[in-house]
């Protein structure tokens, strides 16, 4: 592992592109696309923890964006750079929304100045859907376009520090006209090998493996308003190497083809629908989070019941990004890793962490990292 790579021959041929959170759900699969890409000379992978191997052109740089001293590493790891992906995120300590809000916001300002001191010609940042106010409520739940309001839910913090950052970048865009910004908006991503990953983050460690499965779910909760969007990974990295290559401006929604309810749910998990009201779904979940039980904030509940349905016409048409995955595919997959307990080999996607599943509930149960 070398920490700071020194700057790539600007007379190369291929592009040298920084990618932080490099290791993570989304990270992994930008990097091996990059990877794959023949128009790629160089990848500088920056992330909390490095793996303990590195993929094609990657060279990985550890630093942490939640701490100050992070700045004048990212603007040396981003000398030279024609590109910055800009992935890095944290979900946990979700019981800790300044640690958080260290990471995420304070942690892009960090970025955002080193990319401008570092003068780099292109950043893609990546936003999300839960950055979007809620959604329409004429009910007929037309999707929405990029121009709809990014104030997100104020009371989720996940949401909260997405829209906030928004903001930075509607700054920065003005101050830094020559630098050319572009605003990734992915609906939920999913992928196998971060199955385990997102059981931790976001089911907590009661949830047993064996019952993710096929034919052994026998109902699935069917909530009123509670419908979403997801994505590939594999499609999401897909959307990112093209937005670097047409030196994309402005924002563009990422979503698979189809919306996922109960009904889909319950398809893939061969079970039956069960109506639920929203109030008695909440409360339960809010006692298991009051309980410990659930590292996830009922906010972020709230805010899913919410959130806008997003028309991806602008990649398509743009960017010529086209899916491969529809969005039950998507979760199909996460579901199948799940019911397997699949991970990866990053530090953030290993199918055990340190301590297990015990090691989750020492930890607070979205308390600590």
């Amino acid at each position: 592992m070398v920490d700071t790579p020194s700057p790539q021959n600007s007379s190369s041929a291929g592009l040298r592109v920084a990618v932080t959170g490099a290791s993570g759900n989304v990270g992994t699969r930008v990097v091996n696309a990059l990877g794959a890409d023949p128009r790629i000379d160089t990848i500088v992978g920056l992330s909390r923890r490095a793996p303990d191997t590195a993929p094609p052109k990657t060279t990985w740089v550890t630093t942490d964006l939640g701490r100050a001293e992070s700045e004048s590493r990212l603007t040396a790891a981003f000398r030279g750079v024609d590109a910055v992906i800009h992935l890095a995120w944290l979900i946990q300590p979700s019981r800790d929304p300044h640690t958080t809000w260290a990471a995420n916001v304070l942690g892009s300002e960090r970025v955002l100045r080193a990319v401008a001191a570092a003068r780099v010609p292109q950043l893609v940042y990546a936003s999300s859907v839960a950055a979007y106010s809620a959604g329409p409520t004429s009910g007929q739940d037309p999707p929405v376009s990029e121009s709809w309001p990014t104030h997100g839910r104020p009371t989720a913090p996940y949401s909260r520090e997405k829209a906030y950052v928004e903001r930075l970048l509607d700054g920065f865009d003005a101050r830094h006209p020559e630098i050319r910004v572009a605003r990734m908006r992915p609906s939920f991503i999913f992928q196998r090998a971060a199955a385990m990953e997102q059981r931790r983050l976001f089911a907590g460690p009661l949830l047993p493996n064996r019952l993710v499965r096929r034919g052994v779910v026998p109902v699935v909760p069917d909530i009123p308003g509670l419908r979403f969007q997801a994505v590939h990974a594999d499609d999401v990295a897909d959307a990112f190497v093209r937005a670097v290559h047409a030196g994309a401006r402005g924002a563009f929604n990422l979503a698979g083809e189809g919306t996922v309810r109960a009904r889909e749910l319950a398809l893939l998990l061969d079970a039956r629908t069960i109506p639920v009201p929203v109030r008695p779904a909440r409360a339960a979940l809010g006692l298991a989070w009051l309980l410990r039980l659930v590292p996830t904030d009922p906010e972020l509940f709230s805010a899913l019941l919410r959130l806008p349905l997003m028309s991806s016409a602008r990649a398509a048409r743009e960017l010529g990004w086209h899916p491969q995955f529809s969005g039950a595919e998507a979760v199909g997959e996460l579901l199948e890793g799940l019911g397997e307990g699949a991970g990866g080999t990053t530090p953030p996607l290993l199918p055990r962490a340190p301590g297990g599943r015990w090691g989750e509930f020492a930890t607070g149960v979205g308390k600590r990292p």
